[in-house]
């Protein structure tokens, strides 16, 4: 049995999506015969222009080939992330030549992936299984101007269902996805193996604290700064609200990250401090110096659907969550994860008044983290996987 498994980002890389990737190729490694061979197609660490690390282009063990393509940087804008994506997706059809696959395995967020793996398993006449981490058309109505959401659609709509309906099987990684795909694409049984708790972030290590003078509460966020985040909507209202009790440490880069930092020179405050990406051993580290953890997303229908990887990482920590999220997300930090304070996202009066009920307390979530491990999670998946298609010896 021969695997392809393209992913546009890929460990080292510092994203969700490639931390699943490399995660879920880990799991099928255990999975698979020993005469099996798993290609992953991905790409050279590009997910944000202020950090680099290096990784090998081409990487080859035993029934594995990891295959890292360069790509032109960009700054988290569509026009030059769209030319990435064209370059990418031109050379995976160039390193595909003359080879034949049994199955396709396609992790996607922005919906090209998806395309790009239904395409493939169509030339190669392979079994096709897509893991689903965004509602692309949903999402990107929010992020383009008005003028171009009708093109937009016309274009992405049939590309969207070009690749659900080449798909044998679909995995998606939030059930709050259920109605949308399940009423444009009532033939497939889906799968809902969501996103997962790294081990790394479990127990953090008792490390001596540097000595901080500053006596407000220390208030965490890691992760994209970007459209669909909001926090250039919400934070400065909410620091200057509580500008005597917290101050935000803001960890990553993206689209928004100019913006927010003019809206913080312009406000003048001095507790948001912006920090460019850290690898995971520093964000270890972070995480254990912080008081809170805070995720917000933007106030768009579509992210009422979503359930971000972040949830997963901050609630591992043991740490409080203070989450602007709506819908299943919230629903999810309601049911599943204590000591989350959840508000309206882009509303600093309902967050003033979460952050009032939060608790200043190390809760251990033991139930938690053992119900979203990601041996557990991904174990099943790479089984549901592999059901794609009948193993050969």
């Amino acid at each position: 049995m021969k695997i392809l498994f393209l992913s546009y980002y890929y460990a080292p890389d510092l994203s969700a999506g490639s931390f699943r990737a490399s995660r879920l190729v880990r799991a099928l490694l255990k999975e698979i015969p020993p005469s099996a061979q798993i290609d992953v197609i991905t790409t050279l660490p590009n997910r944000y222009h202020s950090f680099s690390v290096a990784a090998e282009a081409e990487e080859t063990t035993p029934q594995l080939s990891v295959t890292r393509l360069p790509v032109t940087s960009h700054k988290s804008g569509v026009i030059d992330q769209a030319k990435a994506y064209c370059r990418y997706a031109q050379q995976v059809m160039q390193q595909i030549k003359g080879k034949d696959y049994d199955l396709v395995v396609g992790t996607s967020s922005r919906l090209m992936t998806a395309v790009l793996s239904a395409y493939v398993a169509r030339r190669k006449k392979a079994g096709l299984y897509l893991d689903i981490r965004d509602i692309f058309v949903d999402t990107i109505k929010h992020i383009v101007p008005g003028w171009a959401k009708f093109p937009i659609k016309l274009i992405f709509k049939p590309l969207e269902i070009f690749a659900l309906r080449n798909a044998d099987k679909v995995n998606l990684i939030s059930p709050g996805f259920k109605k949308y795909f399940e009423d444009r694409f009532p033939r497939h049984e889906y799968s809902y193996y969501s996103n997962c708790v790294d081990a790394e972030f479990v127990n953090l290590p008792i490390e001596n604290q540097p000595e901080d003078t500053d006596r407000r509460l220390r208030v965490v966020y890691a992760g994209n700064i970007g459209e669909g985040q909001g926090l250039h909507k919400v934070l400065i209202e909410l620091a200057e609200r509580l500008k005597d009790k917290i101050r935000f440490r803001i960890i990553g880069d993206g689209g928004r990250r100019d913006l927010l930092l003019e809206k913080i020179q312009q406000a003048n405050l001095d507790n948001i401090e912006l920090v460019s990406p850290i690898d995971r051993l520093e964000l270890r580290a972070e995480y254990h110096h912080a008081d809170i953890l805070f995720v917000h997303l933007n106030d768009y229908s579509a992210f009422e659907k979503v359930l971000p990887s972040k949830i997963f990482e901050y609630a591992a920590t043991g740490k409080p969550i203070w989450a602007g999220v709506a819908g299943f997300a919230a629903s999810f930090l309601e049911n599943e994860v204590e000591n989350a304070a959840i508000f309206t996202p882009c509303d600093a009066r309902s967050a003033v008044v979460a952050f009032d009920n939060l608790q200043l307390d190390v809760a251990t979530r033991d139930d938690f983290v053992d119900k979203f491990s990601c041996e557990l999670i991904l174990t099943g998946m790479a089984k549901d996987v592999l059901s794609t298609v009948q193993p050969q010896s």
